[in-house]
């Protein structure tokens, strides 16, 4: 593994619904007085690429049924927002006042990723459709218009059950192995580890929010270089089923 890596953020102009991410992304790199390597991995900002992709949807065009004004009231989020959450989510599991805890696109997500956080007034972001497809598609841009090799991740932040603060989670990937397999090495006394793998795609988007931040920083991507032996063909993130998850099984008891 290195000792040591490069992180740099790419500041672009403010992110609209008629926006080709890749070209903006190339057009800000460029005029930076960057450019993009063999081997460097793009983490971008979900709610940018979502934006983009016109995933914001201005609340006041939302008329929420009765399920949602219940589940509203019981959650303590606006019932238009709610009515969202229940289009875009697999199952609502529970939640605490603020925020619905979901299953969506096979994740636990607060809300089905819903943000109202770099949107305009009275408009939240949906989660991108397809977070792989995006990744996939910008990171064909990137390497036509920069004539390398790398991977595209595109990523958001979580809380975790039973701490304060978010970290990163990839939604998507494209070109980079995300998960590496350590099962069969050796710790510092000599014992082989049987299960461990290791969250790469989910690490490296919590790395990066250290340089893109949570608010009105403007850097909806990080180029991360110097990790060696990651970026490859095709990459998929691995799931667990619901049974499988030991999150998952306990709490829905």
């Amino acid at each position: 593994m290195p000792d040591k890596l490069e992180l740099f953020g790419i500041k672009t102009p403010l992110i609209r619904p008629i926006d080709d991410m890749g070209s903006v992304l190339i057009r800000s790199i460029k005029d930076s007085g960057a450019t993009i390597m063999d081997g460097d991995i793009v983490v971008l900002a979900e709610s940018a690429v979502a934006t983009a992709e016109g995933r914001v949807v201005d609340l006041n065009d939302i008329n929420p049924g009765a399920e949602a004004e219940e589940l509203g009231r019981k959650y303590a989020v606006d019932a238009r927002e709610m009515e969202l959450i229940l289009e875009e989510c697999d199952e609502i599991i529970g939640g605490v006042p603020g925020a619905a805890l979901t299953i969506t696109k096979g994740n636990l997500s607060p809300n089905a990723g819903i943000d109202g956080s770099n949107a305009p007034p009275d408009c939240v972001v949906l989660l991108p459709e397809d977070p792989g497809m995006s990744a996939a598609r910008i990171r064909k841009q990137l390497e036509e218009a920069f004539g390398c090799r790398l991977g595209v991740i595109v990523g958001d932040s979580r809380t975790q059950p039973m701490r304060l603060g978010c970290v990163g989670i990839a939604l998507g990937v494209s070109g980079l192995h995300p998960v590496e397999d350590a099962r069969g090495s050796r710790d510092l006394f000599g014992k082989e580890l049987t299960i461990t793998s290791k969250a790469t795609a989910d690490n490296l988007v919590s790395a990066v929010q250290l340089i893109m931040g949570e608010a009105g920083e403007g850097i909806p991507a990080v180029v991360v270089r110097g990790l060696d032996g990651v970026v490859a063909e095709n990459g998929e993130i691995p799931m667990f089923s619901k049974d499988e998850c030991m999150y998952y099984s306990n709490i829905s008891r």
